[in-house]
C-alpha cells in the first residue's frame, strides 16, 4: 500500500478472488473484474463484466419450489488473451512455474498493471507485463497492453486474443444451484475491416449485447481467427528474439441496447473500436478523465487510513461516476464488482448520496431520478397490499418491482429457510432521506419541488396509512415489520413473520411526515395545485399525516430507546461462550440456526438499528425529532442506549462499524476508533470472510468517505448555510490534520482544511453569491477568490 498505488506480491489462489474484486476497474457504464486474462472462469478466477442497470430474470427450482430471481448479467468476457511457447501448452499461474508475480493498481490514473514471470517444463523464462483500463473518458471502450519478453531463449510464441460468450453468472458459491445461463443467440464474426465481433442477448429481458475487439501486434506474425461455440478468436503466431519485446494491444467496444443514440449495439461496438485512437491517445484521455474526477473529489488525508480512503473513493468513482447521471440506474450494494447480491439495489444510497451530493450532485440526482421513475411501481406494491402511498421494495432492479428472494441459504446448515427482508418498509424513509438531503445539500428546488415532492409525499401516504391508532396507548403503531438489525423478523413462536414498532422505522416515519408537510407548505401554489389534483391529495390527509407524526408510538425499557415492541422479553445470549467456540461470531444467524436455534429468541443485533438514528441525525435534530413525538431524549438516555446495543451487537453487515463509529466518535469518543479502523479494513481484510471476493461493499466504502466529510467535522448544509460541530478526537492520529474539496451550490472546489484548532475555508473566484459558514453559532460570510479562519470549538 502506497499512497497513490495498491499492491499485491505474489500469486495466491486463495486470495485471487478478493485481489480482483479490489482490482476491478470501471467507469460507472461497465466494470471489469482485475481477474488474469489468460484465466478462465473456475475455483479460484472470475473474469467477470457488468454493465450498470443489465439484469435478466430466470426461475429456477429451489428445495422443490419454483423461484424466480433477477440477477445482473455477467456479459461477455473481453479480457481473454492467452500466450504460449512454441506449440507448448497456454500458460497460466496454476498450471506451470511463475517465478514472480506483481499487481499494481494505479488509483490516480486508473489503469491495472500486472507483471508475472513463466517458466515452462524445458525451463524457458517468459516476462510478461500487461496494462488495463476500462476507460473513463469514453465509457463504452477499454484497452489491454501486453507485453511478452522471452528471457534467455529466442524461438516462437502464440497469442490467442478472444471474445468468450458461453459466460454463466457462477461467480457466488451459494447461487449454484440456480438458473445462470442469461446469455443467448450469441453469434461471432470479422467485419472487412479487422475488428471481431461478438454479439448476443439475454433470455428474458431481451437487451441485445454487442462486442468488438481489434488486437494489434508490433512484429511480423502470422494471423488467423479461430470460431468456436459462442467464442471467437485471433490468433497470432510469431518469431521472438532473447530480450526483445513484443507488444499486443487489444482495444474493446461494449455497447448495449439499452444505450441511447444508437440503432444497434452491434453496429455501435464496431464502429466505435475502428474509430478509437491508438494507445497512448487512449491513455492519454483516459488519464485526463481520471485527473479531472480526482480534482473534483479531491481529500488530503494522511497516513493510512488516507490510502485506504482514496482506495474506497477510487472503487465509488467506478461504480459511480458522471456517467451514471446518464443512465437508469441504482445505487448496487455490491459495486459492479460481483454477483453477490445479485446486483441488486437496497438501501445503501442512503450511505452513498451525502458524500456524493457534495461532489458530483448531478449524479446523486440520477440515482433519485431512478427510485422517482419506479415511483409508480412503488405505488402498485403499496396499493396491492391495501395502503396508500409508496411501499418501495427492498430489493430492486430493472423495473421496481421487489426483488427479495423467498428462500435463501445459509452455508453452514445447508438449508433453505424463508426470506422475510422484503417487510424492512424503511426502505422508502431512506428514499425520502435522500431526497431531502440532496435539496438541502444543493439548492435543487426545482427537484424538491417536482419528482422530489411527489416521492417524498407518496412515501409519508404511506406510512400515515400503514399505521394504526392503538386507544390503549392514545398513540399510532405500525406492525409486521423488520428494521435494520435483519436478525429479528418475527415474535419467538410467533406464527408469522414481522414486528411491532420498530423504533427505527417509527421515528424516521415520523421525520417522513414532517417534511412531506413542509414540501407542501413550500410548493407554488399552482404546483401544489396540480400535484394534488393528479394525486388526489387533500387537506383532510395531510392533517392525519400531522397527527401521525406527533404520535408514533417508540418503546422505551429500563431506561433505553427498545429496538422493537417485546424486545426486553428476549432472552440474553451467552456471548462470550460463542465467542469462545466459534471465533468469528458477525453471522450469528446462521451459527445458531445450524443449532436449530434462533437468532429471534435473543437480544443479539446484526448491525446498528436503533443507533442507526444517531447516524443519520445530529445530536440536535435527533433530540427535537422525539419531542415531537412527545419524548425526552436527554444525552444520558442515549449514551444509555448507545452502550446498550454496542454490547450486544455482532456486526454481521460492514455497515455496522461504520455506524458505530459515527455515533460513537460523540457518544463515546475514546471507542470510536477500532470502529472506524475496521470500517475501513472491512473490504481490504475481507473481514467478513470471503464476501468481498463476490464484490465490494460499496455503501460501506462510500460511508467511510462521508464520516471524514461530515461525520468528523459535523458538516451540515442547512438553511442555506454550511454548519460545522467537529468531533474532538485527539486520538484519531490518522485524521488529527487533514482536508478535503466539495462542490456547493454553484461553487466548485471549495477547499476545507482542519487543523488542530482551526478550520480553513477556501472559496474559488466566481460569479456566485458568497458562501455562510458557520461554527458553534458564529455565521460569517466567505466570498468568492477569499478564504477566511474559524476558530473550533475546544
Amino acid at each position: 500500500m502506497r499512497e497513490w498505488i495498491w499492491e499485491y506480491e505474489g500469486y495466491d489462489p486463495a486470495q485471487e478472488r478478493l485481489r480482483e474484486s479490489l482490482c476491478t476497474l470501471g467507469n460507472g457504464y461497465f466494470a471489469t473484474r482485475g481477474a488474469a486474462p489468460e484465466c478462465t472462469a473456475d475455483a479460484v478466477h472470475y473474469p467477470g463484466t457488468y454493465a450498470a442497470g443489465c439484469y435478466n430474470r430466470l426461475t429456477s427450482q429451489v428445495a422443490g419450489r419454483r423461484v424466480e430471481n433477477e440477477d445482473m448479467v455477467n456479459l461477455p468476457n473481453w479480457l481473454p488473451l492467452r500466450f504460449r511457447i512454441a506449440s507448448g501448452d497456454w500458460l497460466s499461474p496454476d498450471t506451470h512455474k511463475v517465478l514472480d508475480h506483481h499487481l499494481s493498481l494505479h488509483l490516480r490514473e486508473g489503469t491495472l498493471e500486472r507483471t508475472v514471470r513463466y517458466e515452462n517444463p524445458d525451463g524457458r523464462c517468459l516476462a510478461v507485463r500487461q496494462l488495463r483500463l476500462v476507460h473513463m473518458g469514453d465509457p463504452h471502450l477499454a484497452l489491454l497492453r501486453t507485453e511478452l519478453t522471452p528471457q534467455g531463449w529466442s524461438g516462437e510464441i502464440e497469442v490467442e486474443s478472444a471474445l468468450d460468450g458461453t459466460v454463466t453468472n457462477s461467480g457466488v458459491e451459494r447461487y449454484r444451484e440456480l438458473s445462470s445461463r442469461h446469455l443467448t443467440h450469441v453469434h461471432t464474426g470479422t467485419s472487412a475491416r479487422g475488428p471481431v465481433w461478438l454479439r448476443c442477448r439475454t433470455r428474458t429481458s431481451d437487451i441485445r449485447i454487442g462486442l468488438a475487439a481489434r488486437t494489434v501486434v508490433d512484429a511480423p506474425a502470422e494471423a488467423g481467427t479461430v470460431r468456436d461455440n459462442g467464442r471467437i478468436a485471433r490468433v497470432f503466431r510469431m518469431a521472438v528474439t532473447d530480450g526483445h519485446t513484443v507488444t499486443v494491444d487489444k482495444t474493446v467496444a461494449l455497447h448495449t441496447s439499452r444505450d441511447p443514440a444508437i440503432s444497434d449495439p452491434l453496429y455501435a461496438a464496431v464502429d466505435r473500436v475502428r474509430r478509437s485512437g491508438d494507445v497512448d491517445a487512449l491513455l492519454a484521455s483516459h488519464r485526463t478523465a481520471w485527473q479531472q474526477l480526482w480534482r473534483n473529489a479531491e481529500a488530503d488525508v494522511p497516513g493510512g487510513a488516507g490510502a485506504v480512503l482514496r482506495l474506497h473513493l477510487f472503487h465509488v468513482l467506478q461504480t459511480l461516476s458522471p456517467h451514471t447521471a446518464e443512465l437508469d440506474v441504482g445505487v448496487p450494494a455490491r459495486g459492479l464488482h460481483g454477483e453477490a447480491y445479485r446486483g441488486h439495489v437496497f438501501w445503501d444510497e442512503l450511505f452513498v448520496l451525502p458524500y456524493l451530493n457534495l461532489h458530483f450532485p448531478e449524479v446523486s440526482r440520477a440515482l433519485l431520478t431512478y427510485r422517482h421513475r419506479r415511483l409508480e411501481r412503488a405505488c402498485f406494491a403499496a396499493a396491492d397490499a391495501g395502503h396508500r402511498g409508496a411501499m418501495y421494495p427492498w430489493q430492486s432492479g430493472s423495473d421496481g418491482r421487489e426483488e427479495t428472494q423467498w428462500l435463501h441459504l445459509n452455508p453452514r446448515s445447508g438449508r433453505w429457510l424463508p426470506d422475510h427482508s422484503r417487510l424492512e418498509h424503511h426502505v422508502g424513509s431512506a428514499i425520502a432521506y435522500n431526497v431531502w438531503r440532496y435539496c438541502e445539500a444543493t439548492g435543487d428546488t426545482e427537484f424538491l419541488h417536482t419528482k422530489g415532492a411527489e416521492t417524498v409525499i407518496q412515501i409519508a401516504r404511506f406510512w400515515a396509512d400503514f399505521a394504526a391508532y392503538d386507544e390503549t396507548l392514545g398513540r399510532y403503531r405500525i406492525r409486521g415489520v423488520v428494521g435494520p438489525d435483519e436478525y429479528h423478523e418475527a415474535y419467538p413462536g410467533a406464527a408469522g413473520p414481522g414486528l411491532d414498532d420498530n423504533a427505527y422505522t417509527n421515528v424516521t416515519a415520523a421525520w417522513v411526515l414532517a417534511r412531506a408537510l413542509d414540501v407542501t407548505r413550500a410548493l407554488p401554489t399552482t404546483r401544489r395545485r396540480d400535484l394534488f389534483e393528479r394525486i388526489g391529495l387533500d387537506r383532510a390527509e395531510t392533517d392525519v399525516w400531522e397527527e401521525v407524526s406527533r404520535k408514533l408510538y417508540v418503546p422505551f425499557h429500563a431506561g433505553v430507546i427498545s429496538q422493537f415492541a417485546g424486545y426486553e422479553d428476549l432472552a440474553e445470549l451467552d456471548w462470550e461462550g460463542y465467542r469462545k467456540r466459534y471465533g468469528d461470531i458477525r453471522r450469528l444467524d446462521r451459527i445458531l440456526e445450524a443449532e436449530d436455534d434462533s437468532v429471534n429468541r435473543y437480544q443479539a443485533s446484526k448491525q446498528a438499528d436503533v443507533l442507526m438514528l444517531g447516524y443519520l441525525f445530529p445530536p440536535a435534530e435527533l433530540k427535537s425529532l422525539f419531542e415531537q413525538l412527545g419524548y425526552e431524549l436527554d444525552d444520558g438516555t442515549w449514551r444509555r442506549t448507545v452502550d446498550h446495543y454496542l454490547a450486544r451487537t455482532s456486526h454481521g453487515s460492514t455497515l455496522s462499524s461504520l455506524v458505530h463509529g459515527w455515533v460513537l466518535a460523540r457518544a463515546r469518543g475514546a471507542r470510536a476508533w477500532a470502529f472506524v479502523q475496521e470500517a475501513l479494513a472491512g473490504d481490504i481484510a475481507d473481514l467478513h470472510g470471503g464476501t468481498t471476493g463476490e464484490g465490494i461493499h460499496l455503501g460501506a466504502m462510500a460511508g467511510t468517505l462521508d464520516l471524514v466529510q461530515r461525520g468528523l467535522t459535523g458538516l451540515e448544509a442547512r438553511d442555506g448555510s454550511l454548519c460545522f460541530d467537529p468531533v474532538p478526537l485527539p486520538e484519531l492520529s490518522d485524521l488529527s490534520e487533514y482536508g478535503f474539496s466539495i462542490r456547493y451550490r454553484g461553487h466548485w472546489g471549495v477547499r476545507l482544511h482542519l487543523r488542530q484548532g482551526e478550520l480553513h475555508i477556501t472559496v474559488p473566484y466566481s460569479d456566485e453569491a458568497p458562501i455562510t459558514v458557520a461554527v458553534s453559532g458564529r455565521a460569517v460570510s466567505v466570498a468568492p477568490g477569499e478564504s477566511c479562519a474559524l476558530p473550533l470549538p475546544g
